[in-house]
């Protein structure tokens, strides 16, 4: 054992460094227990105390701490495909109660004979269950078949709810209005000058005119 300790008073005072054989005395006159709070500490602490009440405060809160954190219960609906309206009702109040609760609920369909060779009609009577009582509790467990029973799990609490995006606002396309082809300027030609033909014979009078001023 350590020959010297840290000493904590009782409202968490740091009352220093000293011999184990002085931290008993302080603790004797004060009429308080020396415990050893942390022992790997180099020197050890202590802390003068009440350790009887100590010990009945720590198990009330831990009593606390128990009723704060309640057992969840699997607990267990029976339905038939074929089941009435009022049945299914009686039913859907006993969920509805036992998960307001906080325990969770199995909703079991069992099938006889020949039903279970349409389980749609089942799975039915599972979703009007889920419905009636989804502003309470959540779906936890899809379907599942075993042997000639179908079950789902509901949970309390309501599912969390998706944000929902909010439509863009589609913008609308204006018609295109056909574009009117201006009419192009048609550049008028020019009448172009004919040259007027001289008839032959006028030609033929000045060749021979010609070769008698040569001769």
């Amino acid at each position: 054992m350590a020959k010297e300790v840290r000493l904590v008073g009782e409202k968490g005072e740091q009352l220093g460094i000293m011999p184990v054989i002085q931290a008993r005395e302080l603790s004797r006159k004060q009429n308080l227990d020396l415990v050893e709070v942390a022992p790997s500490s180099v020197p050890p602490v202590c802390r003068l105390l009440d350790y009887g009440k100590y010990k009945y405060e720590q198990a009330k809160k831990e009593q606390q701490a128990k009723k704060a954190q309640k057992l969840s219960l699997l607990r267990e609906v029976r339905l038939r495909p074929k089941i009435g309206i009022h049945d299914f009702d009686a039913k859907a109040r006993t969920a509805r109660k036992l998960l307001t609760e906080g325990d969770k609920v199995k909703i079991t369909l069992m099938f006889r004979g020949r039903e279970s060779t349409h389980p749609e009609l089942g799975w039915k009577v599972l979703q009007r269950m889920v419905e009636s009582l989804n502003d309470i509790s959540h779906l936890e467990r899809q379907p599942v078949m075993e042997g000639r029973r179908m079950n789902i799990i509901m949970a309390p609490g309501m599912a969390k709810a998706k944000a929902k995006e909010e439509p863009k606002a589609v913008k609308k396309e204006e018609p295109r209005e056909a574009k009117k082809e201006e009419p192009k300027a048609v550049k008028k030609e020019e009448p172009k000058a004919v040259k007027k033909e001289e008839p032959r014979e006028a030609k033929k009078e000045e060749a021979k005119e010609a070769q008698h001023a040569k001769t």
